[in-house]
């Protein structure tokens, strides 16, 4: 392999490499897009539950009566 022929495949890998680079930017930038709309949804939700008198949670499980008895 001359000097020519290893300056091209590194040129070539490069050139993959900066693509890469350019695909996992893109998705880290949309995954924190869905993170941040995913807080959001958090944040409404848990004012709902606050607003609607929150969630009424038994004693313990040997005080819930199943649905068939």
């Amino acid at each position: 392999m001359n000097t020519l022929e290893r300056l091209e495949a590194l040129e070539v890998k490069a050139a993959f490499a900066e693509d890469l680079l350019e695909h996992l930017n893109l998705l880290v930038y949309q995954q924190h897009q869905r993170i941040e709309q995913l807080q959001g949804q958090l944040v409404q939700l848990r004012q709902q539950l606050r607003d609607s008198g929150g969630p009424s949670a038994p004693g313990s499980l040997r005080d819930e009566i199943p649905p068939h008895y």
